[in-house]
């Protein structure tokens, strides 16, 4: 098969984007528009010179300096209007990828500077989801972030705000920041009170530190999903209970390299992984923070990893399979996909 080829049928591919970031996401030209909209001074006259303030290059070099980028965008999401805009942009960029299902997490106590309690940027960034996917055809959903460096009184405040909107377009809570400083034991509470309430959990762990993590995220949070998991390889005992218990690993490949969750592309274990049986979904993180869409996160892994479409189709298959939606829904998108899979001449590897 030529490169043409293989590059048109991974663009055309029915894909899933489980770990999303909404201000990672945030177009420059909407950066633009909001601050005009809002008198924010900014440090460039277009959109091509906020790049540097809003993108990582080759010279990143921890978790904590990539997550610096986003002290720039989450000043001009403080109103309903602009997390509904960008939610919206969100899932029409997603629509350009051939992308059928996103999660798009975003943490609602960081978005409350100008007065937006947790439930109203909640509010705001489903009816941006809703409003893409009616135009656009791309089943959208939401999941709620709790913060490591926030309180155990903030984060329940999430919680009980993610917790009204359990089945109207909020589908998990999810625990993020800086994983090397704060680790997941100091949040069992947070997450008992989440699993009372009958929400799912994503945890975002093995990223920035090692597979404990994953496991007390696992035995301890009640995590289905767990975010990154890069680091899983250094317990094979850790790493064969997730196998076992086929728990998803949100893997998003150009940003782990570029956060150093992984000193190297030699040393991403996604192919090893992959082999080994696990659950492995590909995701893209942060668009606009990562340079990425999730057409180039399949790319990357044909070129490096030696990927083919049919197993690029079955890593897209898995994150329709771990996604957190009822199985009437799961089961119309699984239909969808086999149709295109098999428009495509695709058969997906088992």
């Amino acid at each position: 098969m030529d490169n043409n080829r293989i590059d048109r049928l991974i663009r055309e591919l029915p894909k899933v984007d489980l770990h999303l970031h909404l201000d990672g996401s945030v177009r420059p030209g909407t950066i633009m528009d909001l601050a005009d909209e809002h008198g924010i001074e900014l440090p460039g006259k277009c959109a091509e010179e906020l790049i540097p303030f809003m993108q990582v290059n080759e010279t990143c070099t921890s978790l904590g300096e990539y997550l610096s980028k986003f002290h720039f965008t989450t000043r001009f999401l403080q109103t309903a209007a602009a997390l509904e805009r960008v939610a919206y942009e969100i899932v029409e960029q997603a629509a350009g990828h051939s992308c059928k299902y996103v999660e798009v997490r975003f943490a609602p106590q960081l978005h409350r500077e100008k007065g937006l309690s947790a439930e109203e940027a909640i509010h705001a960034v489903l009816q941006g989801l809703k409003r893409g996917e009616l135009q656009f055809g791309v089943k959208a959903r939401a999941i709620a972030i709790c913060m490591r460096n926030h309180s155990e009184r903030e984060n329940r405040e999430v919680i009980e705000a993610a917790a009204s909107f359990i089945g109207k377009g909020l589908v998990a809570a999810d625990l993020a920041g800086d994983e090397a400083s704060y680790p997941p034991e100091r949040f069992r509470g947070v997450f008992a009170f989440s699993q009372k309430r009958d929400i799912p959990i994503t945890i975002h762990a093995g990223e920035a530190a090692g597979a404990d993590n994953i496991y007390e995220a696992v035995e301890n949070l009640g995590a289905a999903r767990i975010g990154h998991g890069v680091r899983l390889k250094e317990n094979p005992r850790i790493l064969e209970i997730v196998a076992d218990r086929r728990i998803p690993l949100e893997m998003c490949p150009i940003s782990n390299i570029q956060t150093k969750a992984v000193p190297s592309w030699e040393s991403y274990p996604i192919r090893d992984y992959f082999e080994r049986g696990l659950h492995i979904t590909v995701n893209t993180d942060n668009p606009s923070v990562s340079g990425t869409n999730i057409t180039q996160e399949y790319r990357v892994l044909a070129e490096k990893f030696g990927f083919t479409v049919p197993e690029l189709a079955k890593l897209a298959m898995n994150g329709l399979e771990a996604a957190f939606l009822e199985e009437h829904e799961k089961k119309a998108l699984r239909k969808e996909f086999r149709r295109r899979l098999s428009e495509l001449g695709i058969v997906s590897a088992v």
